[in-house]
């Protein structure tokens, strides 16, 4: 393990509840921005950025409570180049074991003409509202919004005067994700070697992903000097969002060999912190998304699927459980193999023969063809299936077709097999699966009870698996059976059939020799 004792530290600047709640749509209740901001501090974030005091009455109460509850994390407001918004900053953090205000200031030519300030005048007023921060807190942050668009001279201008003036981080965002790396990292070296007093404070970068290279902006303006990555969760933001926690914690730890920073981030949370703002925020997650997505750390093909079976690390470079996520790399699709699904029914406690695996095999492949993904429990659904027709074949469904609608009655056509004789029939019914059973006991005529009749989703989606479970009785005997598949009729019947199976066994058991057609099946059709 590589010793990160003495390597630079990077701060970790949380903005989830301040600028990920403002992507549209994102707002978290107060009971759920507190829940978030445990977690992060919890997870070890250096700073939470809890929110905009100025805001609302809602986001103040939020930041006011957050300071308070919080136990290893510096707690900042964000406020704009005003008194007014400066105070009510501070009233919300102060009660914090470790304040910051923040505040910020648009500096690119676009957003000095929205307050119609000349460079000069907005040069005075950095000085005078970062002085008035300082007065109040001694962690002070300022950040010149769109840095990355400011004229360079400007730029350093001002920043030389937030220094003098007590501000202690330098924050340089590129408000719109217009850079790129090499600009980026340009910039704050630019910075660092022109402006006096530049070593005493800590730059920041803080960048938004409009062209998908704010993880990539973020760490090459580190690998140049900068000291503090601005981030989110999942990346939520304005637009596109920001550059996201999970993305840039998890290249510094994997790639420390050319970028060795360290950070105090406990990564096993990742996963946990991740699906919890998914959650309240209600914007989920991609199934590609870089670390936390679905699929991150699932390999469908064959070829990837044996490659990790042998040695994980052949298409792995970090393992899931380092992000707290429980070790399953193998989806099982369409393109999987017969090694894979050896592997994933022994990680499912399934132990199965040549023979057993080779018949689940061409039952899953033709399961992965009407579904996308076939799941944990799809899997066990089809042995369950499977062990009940090798079991008890006196009666196999062979094809069933049924006609449904508004309009009545419904009808169904079934072939079943008795005694590997197959034989057809129509019927009706009050619904598609009283039609479907009525046909089974046309050609199979019995009496029993049905004392049960249970349907339920085995996984999400409109393809998902359905199971249904069927428990007949007769003279006491009771049996059950049950089936699954895309169909939920077509599982009906099955189920319904295995249990007349397994109640057909019971009756050789109990009486050997006896014939247990009460009727003759053949005078049905």
């Amino acid at each position: 393990m590589t010793d990160t004792s003495a390597q630079p530290r990077v701060v970790i600047f949380d903005t989830t509840l301040r600028d990920g709640e403002q992507s549209p749509g994102a707002t978290m209740t107060h009971e759920e921005k507190l829940e978030i901001a445990g977690l992060l501090d919890e997870m070890g974030v250096d700073v939470i950025e809890a929110g905009f005091p100025i805001a609302s009455e809602g986001d103040f109460a939020a930041v006011s409570e957050i300071a308070k509850r919080a136990k290893n994390s510096t707690i900042c407001g964000l406020s704009r180049a005003n008194f007014k918004d400066i105070d009510r900053c501070w009233e919300a953090v102060k009660h914090a074991k470790s304040p910051r205000i923040h505040t910020f200031i648009g500096t690119s030519p676009l957003h000095r003409a929205i307050p119609n300030l000349t460079m000069d005048e907005m040069a005075d007023r950095i000085h005078q509202t970062v002085t008035h921060a300082r007065n109040l807190c001694d962690n002070v942050q300022w950040s010149a919004m769109d840095a990355t668009r400011t004229e360079h001279d400007y730029l350093c201008r001002v920043v030389e005067i937030a220094i003098k003036a007590g501000a202690t981080t330098i924050n340089i965002p590129d408000t719109v994700g217009y850079t790129a790396p090499r600009e980026s990292a340009d910039l704050i070296r630019m910075l660092l070697e022109r402006v006096p007093g530049a070593d005493e404070v800590i730059f920041s970068t803080h960048c938004h992903n409009d062209l998908g290279m704010a993880t990539a902006n973020s760490l090459a303006a580190v690998e140049a000097g900068a000291r503090q990555i601005e981030c989110t969760i999942n990346g939520l933001g304005e637009r596109a969002g920001n550059a996201a926690l999970e993305e840039v914690v998890m290249a510094l730890k994997v790639r420390n060999d050319i970028m060795p920073f360290a950070t105090g981030i406990d990564t096993t949370k990742i996963m946990h912190l991740s699906r919890r703002v998914a959650t309240v925020s209600g914007f989920p997650v991609q199934f590609n998304k870089a670390i936390v997505g679905k699929n991150a750390f699932l390999h469908e093909s064959g070829i990837h699927q044996d490659g990790v079976l042998k040695n994980v690390e052949t298409f792995e470079i970090m393992r899931p459980e380092t992000i707290g996520l429980t070790a399953k790399n193998i989806a099982m699709g369409k393109h999987s193999g017969r090694a894979a699904l050896r592997a994933k029914m022994k990680e499912l406690g399934v132990e199965l023969g040549d023979n057993q695996l080779n018949d689940l095999f061409v039952r899953f492949k033709a399961l992965a063809d009407r579904k996308k993904e076939v799941y944990d429990d799809d899997l066990l659904a089809l042995v369950s299936d499977s062990d009940t027709h090798e079991a008890h074949d006196t009666l196999q469904v062979r094809r069933l077709r049924v006609i449904c609608g508004t309009e009545g009655p419904q009808e169904a056509e079934l072939t079943l097999a008795i005694d590997g004789v197959e034989h057809s029939i129509d019927a009706t019914g009050d619904g598609p699966v009283d039609a479907a059973f009525n046909a089974v006991k046309m050609l199979w005529p019995h009496k029993v009870n049905l004392q049960l009749y249970q349907v339920h989703a085995v996984t999400e989606g409109t393809d998902a698996q359905a199971t249904v479970s069927v428990r007949i009785e007769e003279d006491g005997r009771i049996a059950t059976g049950q089936s699954a598949d895309t169909d939920t009729i077509v599982a009906s019947v099955k189920a319904y059939v295995n249990a007349l199976n397994r109640l057909i066994e019971r009756r050789k058991k109990s009486n050997p020799g006896d014939d247990v057609k009460t009727v003759d099946y053949r005078d049905a059709g």
